[in-house]
């Protein structure tokens, strides 16, 4: 079984953050063939659900850089790697120092997701904010209200670029965390990060998928950082021009632009669809 791993923004998604009707159309295509195709994103199940539907994925996919592994047959997530109480409470100081409001994510009894944030101190921490409740579907509260039930799935900040390199730099030296992070709105010196535990990736996932599924071959897309872990795995691995260098470095080949249908392009050619 061969399998085609897509990560969602910057790669399958165009700059509206979308799938284009060539992409669905490529995408109808490929299970018409019965070609195997999966998600593996940065994004939560709720922030993804909306624009994968109608588009066949069937299979297990992969959410929030390989901590959740979720099974549409069962409707339940089988695998997860989650952040202890210890490593919370060392990120959010260290947020705190830096001036910055953590957000924390959260999955609870019944597949129930929230987000909990400590004062919101900035107007783009209340854009972010509404992003998540507007955009993602989440629910968002104080942190005062954070059941103890929950447990804990990653940790994500917006603000200067300086505290948020700070932040990084304190994740570095601790050994079960890792940190991805970027420019968050050009002009505005704004820098996102996301923080999970250290055996959480796309790359672990994928190796469990193979795994659980039998699959022998792994073909796949990406552009970012948290991309790099599959494309160490997979037999062949692309990368959109709009990549990041180090990931065009590490790539099989350099395809076209995610906004001009650059993945769905290379499949209909590679697959003669």
């Amino acid at each position: 079984m061969e399998l085609i791993v897509f990560d969602l923004d910057g790669t399958l998604l165009n700059r509206h953050s979308a799938l284009s009707e060539g992409t669905r159309d490529t995408l109808h295509r490929l299970a018409q063939r019965g070609i195997a195709y999966t998600v593996a994103t940065g994004r939560t199940l709720h922030a993804a659900r909306a624009l994968l539907e109608g588009s066949e994925f069937s299979l297990p996919h992969i959410y929030k850089n390989g901590v959740m592994i979720w099974r549409p047959d069962t409707q339940h997530y089988s695998h997860s790697n989650l952040l202890t109480m210890d490593e919370v409470r060392s990120i959010v100081e260290g947020f705190i120092t830096q001036g910055v409001t953590p957000f924390i994510f959260t999955v609870e009894p019944h597949d129930r997701h929230g987000v909990y944030h400590l004062p919101l101190q900035t107007p783009a921490e209340h854009r972010l904010a509404d992003h998540i409740a507007r955009i993602e579907g989440l629910e968002v509260s104080p942190v005062a209200e954070l059941p103890f039930s929950a447990d804990i799935t990653n940790i994500s900040a917006l603000g200067p670029r300086h505290a948020i390199e700070q932040v990084e730099h304190l994740v570095g030296a601790e050994p079960h965390l890792v940190a991805y992070s970027g420019t968050a709105v050009e002009g505005e010196q704004l820098h996102w990060i996301d923080i999970h535990h250290s055996d959480a990736s796309k790359g672990g996932a994928i190796n469990q998928i193979r795994a659980d599924l039998g699959v022998s071959r792994v073909i796949c897309f990406g552009d970012s950082d948290n991309d790099l872990s599959m494309f160490a795995l997979a037999d062949e691995c692309y990368a959109p021009s709009n990549a990041k260098d180090a990931v065009k470095a590490a790539a099989t080949a350099i395809i076209g632009h995610h906004d001009e249908d650059g993945i769905a392009r290379f499949l209909q050619e590679r697959f003669e669809l």
